[in-house]
């Protein structure tokens, strides 16, 4: 097939995280006259703010799509494993590729692009993981990645003329300069530094992840959006309570507490964290959660302080004392 065969302008659909590799890739495609159109994948593990942003700042069109349903499928059980922490990184762009290709005939787009650099990352990014990924994708030779293409084997979108291969680049490494240097050229001023932006990369976050993977609770969406606040403590196999550490973590608890089935705790006589029971709990984890949160206020030991619990039957007032940190620590995810 070449240009002739189908429909012009050729269309390309790219993988876009809202950085300046994703830029300046979606960029180098507009320079020949190829329509581009961006996806970024939504998860409870990584957002779309940085692809809006880049949409907003290019022009170029961006598509939302929530890939948690099967994300989770493939977290659990990723066939490369994971990374440091619980972050399967070449399963994880494999299905993004994947889903992205099932959403080319969508939108109309012939050949599938990443503004990924061979050898920029080097566990993701290497020639085997590329490969990897590609073939796992289950588009093999329709993803092409403008940035280091001359140092890449020939994709089908170049050698049916859709793309002009000479007018590709072939940077490599984990240097950035000429990066920079299009960025300035193409009048490129805002752009976000080179950080990861997923959840799954920190190790508290994945500790708490596995847990929850493990023992529970975990029905909805908004339970691994929580893993990212407060305090966890795993009471026992059954139950688990979420303290706020800061006011910040306090406002997100409320955030998520679904009063129709959960349970909240807030101490009355002092300034205290709010205390989250996801799902409810039985009498005695509800005592044991309120002693915790009393443990973090300014109550003397042995002080007997109520605490309001906010509970799907209704509100009660129970009094306790605060637990020795030494124990609670100890429950501690």
């Amino acid at each position: 097939m070449n240009k002739s065969n189908i429909i012009n302008p050729i269309t390309a659909l790219g993988l876009c995280s809202g950085g300046l590799d994703s830029i300046l890739a979606g960029m180098l495609l507009m320079k020949q006259s190829i329509k581009v159109k961006w996806v970024c994948f939504e998860t409870p593990f990584f957002n779309a703010e940085k692809a809006i942003k880049a949409s907003e700042q290019t022009g170029i069109p961006l598509i939302t799509h929530n890939l948690t349903e099967d994300y989770i499928k493939m977290l659990k059980n990723p066939r490369q494993g994971y990374g440091k922490n619980m972050n399967p990184c070449l399963d994880c762009h494999a299905l993004m590729f994947k889903t992205a290709g099932n959403l080319m005939k969508k939108f109309d787009a012939q050949f599938l692009f990443s503004g990924e650099v061979l050898g920029q990352r080097p566990m993701s990014q290497t020639r085997p993981s590329l490969n990897y990924v590609e073939k796992n994708s289950g588009y093999k030779g329709y993803i092409l990645r403008p940035l280091c293409a001359k140092n890449m084997q020939e994709t089908i979108p170049e050698k049916n003329g859709w793309v002009d291969r000479s007018q590709l680049l072939n940077i490599t490494g984990r240097s950035r300069k000429r990066q920079i240097a299009l960025a300035k050229d193409w009048n490129i001023a805002d752009y976000p530094n080179p950080a990861g932006g997923c959840l799954l990369t920190d190790e508290k976050y994945s500790i708490r992840l596995k847990d929850v993977f493990d023992n529970g609770p975990y029905k909805h969406d908004r339970d691994l959006f929580l893993l990212q606040w407060g305090r966890h403590f795993r009471i026992n196999q059954k139950y688990k309570i979420i303290v706020g550490r800061t006011q910040n973590d306090n406002e997100h608890i409320i955030k998520y507490y679904k009063k129709q089935i959960d349970i909240l705790l807030d101490v009355i006589d002092y300034p205290s964290p709010i205390v989250l029971i996801p799902y409810g709990c039985d009498t005695e984890t509800i005592k044991q959660a309120a002693s915790i949160a009393v443990s973090y206020t300014r109550a003397q030991k042995n002080e007997l302080i109520s605490v309001q619990s906010f509970t799907p039957e209704g509100v009660n007032s129970i009094k306790v004392s605060s637990i020795s940190k030494d124990i609670s620590c100890q429950w501690m995810v």
